[in-house]
Parts: structure tokens; sequence; C-alpha cells
């Protein structure tokens, strides 16, 4: 560059990036998906019924933080009601928009979040009106107050792609669904009453005075809608244009200026120059009302498409997707997409294990989401337009949660172009970024620096190293390297000098070592399979930084001081601001060293040491009040959270130290207690499918412990048969034979008929199809997979 590169903003948590407690960050890349190649096999059967099974209800309550709304696979819309907007103190609760424990609905906004521990989005709310227009959204607790309505859940409906409501105080029957960058309303209004359709800009999710920049509202000419807004939340800066169509004739508007005390109503008087004079309005807190005057008692459809680009691109969308205004196609062609996605696994399990599988499955295909015009333009992080050729450009990349598994599992259930595609994604961040550094958290275009780590770098490398192409590898391993030696994020330039991030210096300093010491070795991994060892040696080296975090005095990983000293004084169960540990403690974040899990256990004194020592942390009682003040940390088993992405992999480590039976009994105790086919069914936030995605790993019976490992550490299967209808056209099988309550061990396994006696599978193995077959027993099996020689994969113990 020409130009000194300024320094980005300081990463943050989740948590800590909530400006009540810390401050906010910029810039959000939004993602995702065009519709994208059919699998190699049709859906058929098999995936309509993994359709009907899927329940978007599940995760809407607890701490879940998903949506029940109308999307397609990694589609730009994500139509869905808002229950609640909080203001941003109150905001964490409705990451969705949406709590099933709510009474009432504010309104149907065209874009969110699937499970995060932060909100934003929210864009763009429309509310039907029968009667009386309110401008406001009134109080949940005071009926009638505002224009938000009563609902009840028996009156819901929730499917893939569908979403329906009655909304009590209008009796309007409310029904969504959307395409790719269309979202498409169908409203039934009473009759003997006013039809008007609310769009209010004013507000989003994550909502506080000022939020809104600047807006605008246009009637144009053939009475299409359209507008735009600009806003500053999560990410800084960010745009989103929209237009929309209707069914009937308007027979009035108004468009207010709440802010301004502005309101321009209706069309100017006959024989004025300008019929539209005033049919445009900008400002910070715009809201407008539509009249319908022929709707009562008829069905109102309402297509809205938005667009990162310009309005006039929104309305190319719009005639792109959605040129007439059948509601029933464009739902058909949602449930075909979702049921070939679907499809991707088929299997013979009791209707509770479908409903949770098909659920979790459903939700890890929510995102990353499609950020680009049907035109191949989208918005970077530099916040200009630029053009995609030849192919699809993502954002909302949740790289901190989603690497782990959510991207691997997209290896095996989707093609591989669009693998290739979220690469390309990253990639193109990456040369647009004004720091030239690739995503950390990014949606629609902008990044957030939230979270720490550069996690953009195992996606890409499990990636390449799976055999996904369609990308410059070259490119792409420069922009990995560069992410990882750009000193002035976050205490890299420290790592380089010390091999660690001083704590004095750096918050969250032992998260941060350790987990930028495992995407140094996915950088080794990636650059020795291109044959470029002088870039392996160095990152290989720096892939053993994770030994400078642990003290050997205590068993933990810790933070150092510059001067080489652990910081005092230390508590192991300290978590939150100004600790080590990046949302977690010691007993959580001490095991994050998924790529030399052999090497950990040499550091405790062994095998059995470890082994100990994990016992401890699923054994221990602890009052999970000790987490009241940091929200992210839930699903409790002992000090093992599974409601937060630290944790994930440890229950799989048993398996390293030669006692693959006690992985067993951890995943089992995980998988009765942490999920259940309700809407509070889930433990922690999804984090855009991460918690989903581990489910479905385990479900089947193995775990990416380390991506970029292109192995999976067996645990057991929970499924008595499942089937992956693979991107390449081929079947691989895993069964589980004899499997019930009373037989949760495996006896034995093999694969292709040959005994498998190693407690890891394979990339390559899926991918060449088959049949994985365990044999379950009632006692555990302690001699099956203990040979040293049948371990999963550490650096420092290489087969």
């Amino acid at each position: 560059m020409t130009r000194p590169i300024p320094s980005p903003p300081a990463p943050q948590s989740r948590s800590a990036a909530r400006p009540w407690r810390a401050g906010f960050a910029a810039v959000l890349v939004w993602g995702a998906c065009l519709a994208g190649p059919a699998r190699a096999a049709p859906a058929g059967d098999a995936g309509e019924r993994a359709y009907r099974a899927v329940d978007p209800f599940i995760g809407t309550g607890g701490e879940g933080h998903t949506y029940p709304g109308a999307t397609v696979p990694f589609g730009m819309i994500q139509l869905s009601p808002d229950t609640e907007i909080k203001p941003r103190k109150e905001a964490y609760g409705w990451a969705a928009g949406y709590r099933y424990g709510d009474p009432t609905i504010v309104g149907f906004s065209h874009t969110h979040f699937s499970g995060t521990g932060h909100s934003d989005l929210g864009d763009v709310l429309l509310m039907p009106i029968a009667g009386e227009v309110k401008l406001e959204r009134g109080q949940a607790q005071a009926p009638r107050s505002g224009y938000r309505s009563a609902f009840r859940h028996d009156d819901e409906r929730a499917e893939p792609g569908y979403y329906a409501v009655t909304l009590d105080d209008y009796k309007i029957r409310a029904e969504l669904t959307a395409g790719d960058r269309v979202g498409v309303h169908r409203y039934r209004y009473p009759a003997g009453q006013d039809a008007h359709l609310l769009i209010d800009l004013r507000t989003s999710l994550y909502d506080y005075p000022g939020k809104v920049l600047w807006s605008r509202l246009r009637l144009r000419a053939d009475g299409t809608v359209t507008g735009f807004r600009e806003t500053r939340g999560w990410a800084l800066g960010r745009q989103l244009y929209f237009a929309m169509r209707f069914s009937r004739p308007l027979s009035g508007h108004a468009f207010h200026d709440t802010e301004a005390d502005i309101v321009y109503k209706g069309f100017p008087p006959p024989g004025e120059k300008d019929p539209r004079r005033r049919a445009q309005i900008e400002g910070r807190q715009l809201v407008a009302s539509l009249d319908f005057a022929d709707a009562a008692g008829q069905e109102l459809i309402v297509k809205v498409a938005i667009s990162p680009v310009s309005e006039d691109s929104a309305i190319a969308n719009l005639d792109a997707e959605m040129p007439g205004f059948d509601f029933d196609r464009v739902r058909a062609q949602a449930r075909q997409r979702w049921s070939e996605a679907l499809s991707a696994v088929e299997l013979d399990a009791p209707e509770p294990q479908r409903k949770s599988f098909y659920t979790a499955l459903y939700h890890s295909l929510l995102g990353p989401t499609l950020f680009m015009d049907s035109d191949g333009r989208y918005r970077g992080p530099d916040n200009a337009v630029h053009q995609a050729r030849g192919w699809t450009n993502y954002s909302t990349f949740s790289l901190w949660d989603t690497y782990r598994a959510l991207h691997p599992l997209l290896t095996l259930v989707q093609p591989e172009r669009r693998n290739a595609d979220f690469v390309n994604s990253l990639l193109a961040a990456h040369r647009h970024s004004p720091y030239g550094v690739l995503p950390v958290w990014a949606f629609h275009g902008q990044e957030t620096w939230c979270m720490v780590g550069y996690h953009a770098v195992p996606v890409i490398a499990d990636a390449y190293m799976k055999g996904i192409r369609g990308f410059d590898a070259g490119q792409a391993l420069q922009a990995m390297v560069a992410s990882a030696d750009y000193g002035p994020y976050d205490g890299i330039a420290q790592y380089q000098q010390l091999g660690y991030v001083p704590i004095d210096e750096e918050g969250e300093a032992a998260s941060k070592t350790l987990e930028y010491a495992y995407d140094d070795w996915t950088i080794a991994r990636m650059a020795a399979a291109m044959g470029r060892e002088d870039v392996a040696a160095r990152f290989e080296q720096r892939a053993g930084n994770w030994k400078h975090a642990f003290d050997a005095s205590t068993g933990f990983m810790r933070a150092r001081k510059r001067d080489g000293a652990f910081r005092e004084p230390f508590d192991p169960s300290a978590s939150g601001y100004g600790t080590d540990y990046t949302e977690g403690n010691a007993w959580q974040y001490s095991w994050y060293v998924p790529q030399d899990v052999a090497g950990l256990a040499a550091a405790h004194g062994g095998e059995q040491k470890l082994i100990e020592r994990l016992d401890q942390v699923f054994d221990a009682k602890v009052d999970p009040k000790i987490f009241a003040h940091m929200e992210d940390i839930t699903g409790l088993i002992g000090w093992y959270a599974h409601g937060n992405e630290p944790s994930h992999h440890v229950a799989y480590l048993y398996a390293y130290a030669g006692q693959p039976w006690r992985s067993q009994e951890r995943l089992r105790q995980i998988m009765a207690s942490q999920y259940a086919p309700r809407p509070d069914g889930l433990a922690g936030n999804d984090d855009l499918g991460q918690m989903s995605a581990w489910y479905v790993f385990t479900a089947l019976g193995f775990y990416p412990v380390a991506p970029g490992s292109n192995e999976y550490v067996i645990g057991r299967p929970f499924l008595p048969k499942a089937t992956l209808n693979l991107p390449n056209g081929k079947r691989f099988a895993i069964v589980a034979e004899g499997l019930s309550e009373a037989r949760p061990y495996i006896a034995g396994a093999t694969l292709n008929g040959k005994p498998l006696d190693r407690a890891y599978l394979r990339h390559d193995e899926i991918l060449a199809g088959g049949e994985l077959r365990f044999v379950m027993q009632a006692e555990p099996n302690k001699q099956w997979a203990t040979d040293p020689a049948q371990r999963p994969y550490s650096m420092s113990a290489k087969r």
C-alpha cells in the first residue's frame, strides 16, 4: 500500500462488544449464498421427510437466539417476526428479534442473525394494520398502546421457508416466505375495516437513539416504494437498500419524519407539475403508512427485495427473482430447496431424534448468507461496490464459532462450489480490507472485530486440505500469512516477538496465545501441502507457542506478563473482562490445544494425568451463579460449558489419551442435557449454526476436533442409521447395531467390512463412500482403540 495502514479497533468478545460494557467496534460482512447446484441425488421422499421433521421454533426460547421466520439455505433475506425491539442494554436476549415467551409481535423485518450472542439487523420492518394507524410500537404490557399486536402460539406455524401467524388485535392472518433476495408477505385483512401497511425505518434490533444515521422513503410513479438506511450499530456505517411492490394499488400514503415532525400525506392535487412531488422523504426517524382501499376482507401480497448497492439494484433484484405475485410458487420453491439441502443426510431414527437432528441440520444451513445482487455486485469492507465474476459473495462469518464444526460440516453436506465461494468471499474481503486482513467477525460487508484469533485461516486451510478448489490457493496462503503477521491486531506483534501475548499489554492474553497457535498450525498444514516448506516451518514453530501459556505448577493455561512471569493473583474460576481468557476461565480454556493433544498430555505428566484433569472439569460441583455476569457461559456440566465454544471439543480428548470409552460417557451426558426438541432446547447461543453442527457431527458418531487435520475423532453414534449423500454423489452410511439407551458403548467397529480399531476416521474414507458400522454394548470396551498408534493426530506424535 502507498499510505500508512491505521490500526483496527481492538478485538472484543461478544459481551465486551456491547456498548454498555465496553464500547463496540466496526464492520460487518454479511453473508451468503445463491441457490447453488442441487445435490447429485435428488431430494425425493427422503428430502420431504427431512423437511417435515424440522421445527424452526427450537432455539427460539431460552438462550438459543434463533428465529422462526422464512429464509432459504444461505439466503440474503431472513423474513421473520420481531416480538420486541429492546434498547441496547437489554438487547442480548432478543438477538434474533423473537423470543418464544413474548406475548406480542411488533412486525416482520427482513434481516436477522441466527443464534448470535450479539444483536443487530432487523431491517425494513413491516406491520399490517386494520383500522386506526398508530405510529409507535407501544408496550407489550399495555395492549393496543401502539401498533404491536398480541398473538398466540396456537395460531403460529413455522417450517423451513415459511411462517404464519394471526395478529389478534387486527384479526389479520400474516404469512411469510422468501427467495434469495426477496421476502414475500401475504396478509388477509378482515372485512369492514380500513387496510393499512406500516413501514418503520426508525427501529432495528440492538436499538438506541442515533443508530439510524440517515434514511429515505420514496414512492415511485409506478407504485413501487424504495428506500435505504445507513446505521451505526455493531457494524458502523452499514448501508442497506430496498424495493417493495404490492398486489393491490395504493389508495393513499403518509410519510412521517417523527424527529422533525414532518408528514407528507396522500398525493398532491391534480394538475401539479410533479404528481409525486411529496412522495419522497429523508431523515433519521422515518415511518410510513400505506393505504389499500380495496384490501378490506381481501388478500394483499407484498414483495420486498434488498440490496447492498442501491435502490435501483433492489428493484432489479425484485424483477429478476419475483416478477409476479405468486406467493404459493415462492413458498413451493423454498420448500423444494430446503428438501434438497436437508436430503444430504438420510436418517433411520425415532421421531424425537429426527426432529432434533434435522432442525440442527437446518440451523447449520442458514449461514454464511448471500451478500450480492443478482448482477454480481456487492459492498466490501471498504464500503465500495465491487463485482463478483464467476463466484458468489457471502457474508455473516461468525468465525470464532463456526470454524470448529460448522464449516467442516459444510464440506460434507454442501457442494464443493459453495465451499469454494465461502473461501472466495473471505479472500475478497481481504482484498478490500483497509487493513489487508481476512475477516474476523463480519456481516453485510462490514467488520466488527468481535472475538479473538484469525479464524478465517482454519476455514481456508481445512477446505484446501480436503481437496476443495475453485479459489486461488497462492492468494489464499498469502492472505493467511498477512493476517497472522498483522502486528497492530490484538497483540500479534508481541506474539511474534515473545511467542505469547503479554497480559500487561493485551487483555485475554492466554486465549489469544492459544488460538493464534492453532491458527498458525493450519497455515503450516496448508503451506506444507502446497510445497511451501519455508512457510510451513515458520508456522509449525509458531504452532508450538501454546507451551508458553502452560503453567506446570497449576496445570492450567495462564497469561504471562512481558517479563515472563505469570500474572498473579490467579483464580482458575475467574471469568469476564480483564481476565486471561475470552468468554471462559482456566477450567474451560486450558484444553485448547487441538493441534497437539499428545503434547498437552505430556505437559501434564502423561495421559493418565490429563484424564484426571478432564474428570475434574466434568465432575466439579459448580454454582451457575458464578457466571451470572457472563451471558455466554451456559450449559454447565461441572466446569464444562457446552453453551459456549471453548468447551466443544473437550469430551473428545479422552480418545487422544487412550480411553475413548470415557468420551462415549461424556458425550452421553452432553447430548442428554444440552439439547431437546422444544423452544428452549439449546443450552446456549446457536452461534450461526455451531451448536447445531456440533449436534449433527456428534449424533453421527464423530467430530472434527482439529479442522485442518483431515481427521474426525470417533465419539459414539446416537442414531440407529444415518447415510450421508455426499457432494461427489457417493453415499456413506453409519450404522449402530444394537444401539439403545441400555447399550451406549462401542464394542467394536468396521469400515467397509474390515475391522476399525482406531479412534479416528479420515476425510477421504468418508468421501470414498461405503459403510461405517458400530456394534454397541452395555459396558465400555476398554480395549478398543487404546493403542498409541490408534490415536487421532497430534503434531508432536506424528504418524
